[in-house]
């Protein structure tokens, strides 16, 4: 449980004034001291990421934040980044003490809601002080979920706990498949897997890994292989397999070696499903045939991996869409979770494959992309584009390929 990937677990924020107690919450719920706590306002300067188990929902992620209400110059640039937290946060809990409810505490009930962000309400340090009548009576009056706690003796963590289950997306009660749904229990899928730079030493990466253990889990098998052998490994089989996904780099020569009955697409396509909206991704691809020269092109890189010379991102994908479009344009890369608060200077965006995202914050991005009118696609609908072969790596999704 330790080792799953950040990407696939709940992302819970804690979000609030400062000295209100998140900190001692956090440390309450996880039985471990995460977060430093002090008397000090303030004391929580960045994010504190706490990743744990918590059954029945499996892998969690706590983020712990700033308090919104920091002052000054570096506090105005801590409050940024815990503003940012609300583009990943599935589950929100908002920190309050029990006579101190106003408009600051409204303000992180409306960002969450307008992202449609499930929200629990903590009234914290009821130890110190009974929580006001009228404030319990308004928040339960709207069906927010309220629970008290004093966090300093562990008091209430039980009840959160259920909370925080009961308030739980449906998604992460009922994880959704890369590939599983496409194929049938006992077939063969067929992955495709280039062993290159880019390819990290001794292991393969985070969608290949997932997309074997979700083959698995659905009772079928596969077959992994690089793309130099794929021709003769078909040639040995006695019938064909249910399903080829390779690596989008490949897909050219990968589509002239696999029949034409056989569906492929790519693991990134299966991401952009899987993180994203595929339809979107698609829709906004069709926009690189208006692009101009000197349009500027945002590429999104979720990981913060070091560039190598053919680098995927920086150096391939920029180059098959200036052979496309024939003109010169200019691409911006942005890695992790940056992502810029205006998109007007930019013409598309281009998102990976978000293994290391959650589904929440790719969903934020490309709802921020349709608020401003910006298309967005991603890397595997991208690429199979500007090569020509889109329609072919969206056979397993005839619903998108038209």
């Amino acid at each position: 449980m330790k080792e799953t990937p950040k990407g696939m677990r709940l992302h819970i924020g804690l979000f609030g004034r400062r000295n209100v107690g998140k900190s001692s919450l956090l440390n309450a719920l996880t039985r471990q001291q995460v977060s430093i706590v002090s008397d000090v306002p303030g004391t929580t300067t960045d994010p504190v990421e706490k990743p744990m188990e918590l059954l029945p929902l499996g892998p969690v992620l706590f983020i712990d934040t700033a308090g919104i209400d920091d002052i000054g110059a570096l506090g105005e640039l801590r409050a940024e980044r815990t503003r940012s937290i609300f583009d990943r946060t599935d589950l929100g809990i908002v920190v309050a003490e029990g006579n101190r409810w106003g408009e600051f505490e409204e303000g992180i009930l409306s960002e969450l809601s307008k992202r449609k962000t499930p929200t629990i309400v903590v009234i914290n340090k009821i130890d110190l002080a009974e929580t006001a009548e009228e404030i319990l009576k308004d928040l339960r009056s709207r069906k927010l979920c309220v629970v008290e706690t004093a966090a300093s003796q562990s008091k209430g963590m039980t009840d959160l706990r259920e909370a925080l289950i009961r308030s739980a997306p449906e998604e992460f009660i009922d994880t959704p498949s890369v590939l599983g749904d496409l194929i049938a229990p006992g077939e063969l899928v067929v992955l495709v897997v280039p062993i290159d730079l880019e390819a990290p030493r001794g292991r393969l990466i985070l969608p290949q890994v997932q997309s074997i253990r979700d083959v698995l889990d659905h009772d079928s098998y596969c077959m992994v292989v690089k793309e130099r052998e794929l021709r003769d490994a078909l040639d040995r089989l006695k019938r064909p397999p249910a399903l080829l996904v390779t690596d989008s780099q490949a897909f050219l020569r990968v589509a002239g070696d696999t029949p034409d009955n056989v569906p492929m697409t790519s693991f990134s396509i299966l991401f952009a499903r899987l993180k994203g909206d595929l339809g979107e991704f698609v829709r906004g691809s069709k926009t690189i045939d208006r692009l101009k020269a000197g349009n500027r092109v945002l590429i999104l890189e979720s990981c913060t991996h070091h560039p190598v010379g053919e680098d995927i991102g920086r150096v391939k994908i920029p180059r098959w869409i200036r052979q496309y479009t024939g003109v010169d344009l200019d691409f911006v890369h942005l890695q992790g979770h940056d992502f810029p608060r205006d998109l007007s200077n930019y013409d598309l965006v281009i998102h990976c494959g978000a293994c290391m995202l959650n589904r929440r914050e790719v969903i934020s991005r490309i709802m921020r992309c349709r608020e401003s009118g910006i298309p967005i696609t991603n890397y595997g609908v991208a690429i199979t584009y500007a090569l020509g072969v889109l329609d072919r790596a969206l056979s397993p999704f005839p619903q998108f390929s038209k």
